[in-house]
């Protein structure tokens, strides 16, 4: 009887650690990820979405493949296979209505962080709702450098920001005279030295602007005319014009999707004539940018945290953008490639803390270290800055500069900056535009 008792007690042991496993497995940690889904960034928005969702189906799934931890789990095993469910939320470019759908998501879906918004107005205002719940948020996209020096205790950005992304673009041009552009050779100062910029004048144009006229200064470029326009504009003949009358050698952009295409376009019926076409990301590097200019894209640069090319030195990133092709229909671009990497540092943080207690993915936050060979972007990795003035921010990151090039009837974007990863002979100067 004793026997016959032992075995019945371990046998109910048993079913009852199994049913532990099961409720394990099946429970759900809830992230709340605000994307602009409708208005001027919708073009943006689907990307990031697309992003998001991609990063999310590999980790809730074993997924051979990937060479990434997140593809072998299934689930976060450290919560016992707990599923990650996202809640999207469209803040349609508003800053109030970002902060509202913050505290909804964090007040009655009960999320247990936030990832997003893209707009950096937008993330200032959620960003300060997180804040003031004590709420994790993870920033995947926007770039403004304030966001970093506020000094917010629950708040942790992967992208780089504006600074090292417009430093990156005064490097460029420097390495441009200095003949360090692959197939050009020194180019005359003279030729570039006058700048003409065009920003939209929200939270993230208005501190690209800044970060122009700081960087020309020190290295010795003139801003001879710096335009702020507002979003969405239905025209901006303008604009354009004031910028082809200071006879720049370079013009400038911080622009969403259907400002991009219209400031281009207008560009193109002027008849303006630079010698070099840069766009602050945004919508220079949405897929209509391409599909709605076709051939006038020829030549024209964006800076990028990601371009197809990278898979080239990076494996990884080539099995990613393959199944991003197979759901989409086109290459993981800086938007999608960001909030997919957002999205995973929520994944290795949540493993990490092994606890969707607040305090502890705070700690998680704090302390990770994702390595560069996880991620799809071509980083060193994912580590947030603890102390100085960018607290929060990933010092690991880095940019590229992006220039799109046609071959045969295909349009891509070869990488132009860092030079010794350059993959095609840079086009210099824009022709035909």
């Amino acid at each position: 009887m004793r026997k016959l008792a032992g075995i019945l007690a371990a046998a109910f042991l048993a079913a009852l650690l199994a049913a532990g496993m099961v409720q394990a497995a099946d429970k759900v940690v809830k992230i709340g990820v605000i994307y602009p889904l409708t208005g001027g960034a919708a073009a943006e928005g689907r990307e990031l979405r697309a992003g998001a969702e991609l990063a999310l189906e590999i980790a809730n799934k074993l997924t051979p493949g990937v060479d990434m931890e997140m593809a072998k789990n299934a689930g976060i095993k450290s919560l016992g296979g707990a599923k990650v469910e996202l809640i999207f939320k469209d803040h349609q470019g508003n800053p109030q209505l970002g902060a509202d759908l913050a505290k909804k998501l964090i007040e009655d879906d009960k999320v247990v962080g936030i990832l997003g918004c893209y707009h950096s107005a937008v993330t200032k205002t959620v960003a300060a709702v997180c804040e003031r719940f004590g709420v994790p948020m993870i920033n995947d996209s926007s770039t403004s450098p304030a966001l970093t020096k506020a000094g917010y205790k629950w708040f942790w950005r992967t992208t780089p920001h504006d600074a090292q992304f417009t430093r990156d673009l005064f490097e460029f041009l420097k390495g441009l005279t200095e003949g360090k552009a692959k197939g050009v050779a020194a180019v005359p100062k003279a030729d570039l030295a006058t700048l003409a910029s065009a920003c939209e004048k929200t939270e993230w144009g208005t501190n690209v602007d800044d970060q122009i006229k700081s960087y020309a200064k020190e290295y010795g470029f003139n801003v001879a005319s710096s335009i702020l326009y507002a979003a969405k504009s239905p025209d901006v003949s303008a604009e354009v014009q004031s910028m082809i009358a200071a006879k720049p050698g370079a013009m400038l952009f911080a622009s969403y999707t259907s400002d991009a295409i219209l400031l281009m376009k207008t560009l193109q019926s002027m008849k303006a004539a630079p010698k070099l076409l840069w766009g602050q990301d945004a919508g220079f590097e949405a897929p209509e940018f391409v599909t709605t200019l076709g051939d006038a894209s020829n030549g024209v640069l964006t800076r990028t945290v990601f371009t197809p090319q990278v898979a080239q030195v990076k494996k990884v990133a080539g099995q990613v953008n393959e199944l991003y092709k197979k759901k989409v229909g086109h290459d993981l671009s800086g938007a999608s490639a960001r909030a997919f990497t957002g999205l995973q540092a929520w994944i290795y943080v949540l493993e990490k803390a092994g606890s969707v207690k607040p305090q502890a993915i705070q700690a998680a936050c704090n302390s990770i270290h994702i390595p560069g060979e996880q991620l799809v972007v071509p980083w060193f990795g994912i580590k947030f800055a603890t102390t100085g003035e960018d607290i929060g921010q990933n010092v690991l990151g880095s940019g590229m500069i992006g220039q799109y090039q046609k071959q045969g009837d295909k349009i891509t974007l070869e990488i132009a900056y860092p030079f010794e990863l350059a993959t095609a002979n840079l086009i210099y100067p824009l022709k035909g535009f």
